[in-house]
């Protein structure tokens, strides 16, 4: 086993450490979620300020920062699609 790895409780596995404490976050992150009784409450400062954000780069027009809106989450699908598809091709590549 070497410094990027640590066995598993149970001995039989070894996990990458990334992988554990990635785990562990989101145990953490569900925990916390479960815990919150007013999702909407816990979420409204960072949606206001996505708000101003995009209101601000408009420049005080809401029907371009709706724009604005809509371009940002439709760059962000594209991102989050390559990146999927590179994961596949390394996943694939290492099957090979």
């Amino acid at each position: 086993m070497n410094d990027a790895t640590r066995t598993g409780t149970d001995g039989a596995s070894d996990l990458p450490v990334d992988t554990i404490l990635r785990l562990a976050a989101q145990a953490n992150a569900h925990k916390s979620w479960a815990a919150t009784p007013d999702r909407l409450a816990r979420t409204a400062p960072g949606r206001r300020a996505a708000d101003a954000r995009f209101l601000a780069q408009a420049d005080g027009d809401p029907v371009r920062a709706e724009s604005l809106r809509k371009a940002f989450y439709a760059d962000l699908t594209a991102k989050s699609i390559r990146a999927r598809r590179a994961k596949a091709g390394q996943r694939a590549g290492a099957d090979a």
